[in-house]
């Protein structure tokens, strides 16, 4: 091999079941946070695995995911850092900055070197394992990173601007209706679509629910900056870009229903 690679696996329990985690489990892409007051046997492991891997002069760091909607493959980054656009524009030209969730995977590791996470699409998916094996492949074979920024033109970046959620008190359901809220049978076929004003997510069965809770970088709750109900329809007030909207239950309830994503201008 070119040079050394260091190989972390997952929830190995839950992917045997073809599930995010366990019901009696911390989620492993949030348990990657340096806080001593988190003191879970999750967290011990991976502040150990961090420490092993500042030790080895990490030169990058690549988190390889599946998710469960119908999302294209891209990469996420958690800072602005030419060395990191560089990593993430080897998988995708389509990137994501955000700063929120915490305590994954890549932003432990980004103090450390650049780090990328790669949504590879879903499970058994076309292309997604031989694409992110190529990705490796590159990876290990990079001397250096490139002294130039990533040219614009390369580059299509969003700013991953808050996270939505659907409250325990709502009943959920997908192309049902009796439940609090209905969404639309093919919601995941929003993703990384540019969506208009007005636009339709579900039904609700109350015309004063909300039955979403987006919360931005800093926690504040801007559920009706973007979202509003209708003669019974929850609709968005604004242009807006989701993604990772998923028709899973479990996933949404163990999760987030999506992210919102706005496009992103670099600095000259």
């Amino acid at each position: 091999m070119p040079r050394a690679l260091s190989l972390f696996i997952g929830n190995i329990e839950a992917a045997r079941q073809g599930l995010r985690r366990l019901e009696n489990q911390l989620d492993y892409n949030r348990v990657w946070s340096a806080d001593a007051d988190a003191n879970a046997s999750e967290h011990r492991m991976t502040r150990k695995v961090v420490k092993i891997m500042m030790q080895r002069g990490v030169f990058a760091s690549i988190d390889i995911h599946n998710n469960s909607g119908l999302n294209p493959h891209y990469a996420c980054i958690n800072r602005l850092d030419d060395n990191f656009l560089h990593l993430a524009t080897m998988f995708s030209r389509i990137v994501v900055y955000f700063t929120t969730p915490k305590g994954v995977q890549s932003e432990a590791f980004a103090h450390l070197c650049p780090a990328v996470t790669l949504e590879c699409g879903k499970p058994g998916g076309v292309g997604g394992i031989e694409h992110a094996a190529a990705f490796v492949e590159g990876a290990l074979h990079l001397s250096r990173f490139p002294a130039h920024p990533v040219p614009k033109h390369d580059l299509n970046l969003f700013h991953s601007v808050a996270v939505v959620t659907v409250p325990e008190t709502i009943s959920l359901s997908v192309g049902a209706s009796l439940s609090n809220l209905c969404l639309e049978e093919t919601i995941d076929h929003y993703n990384f679509r540019e969506l208009e004003p007005g636009t339709r997510l579900g039904f609700v069965s109350e015309t004063n629910l909300m039955p979403l809770q987006a919360r931005n970088e800093t926690g504040q709750d801007i559920s009706g900056y973007y979202f509003e109900v209708k003669a019974g329809e929850l609709i968005t007030r604004r242009p807006v870009m989701p993604a990772m909207l998923t028709r899973d239950i479990p996933i949404i309830r163990q999760d987030c229903l999506c992210y919102l994503m706005e496009r992103m201008a670099l600095k000259s």
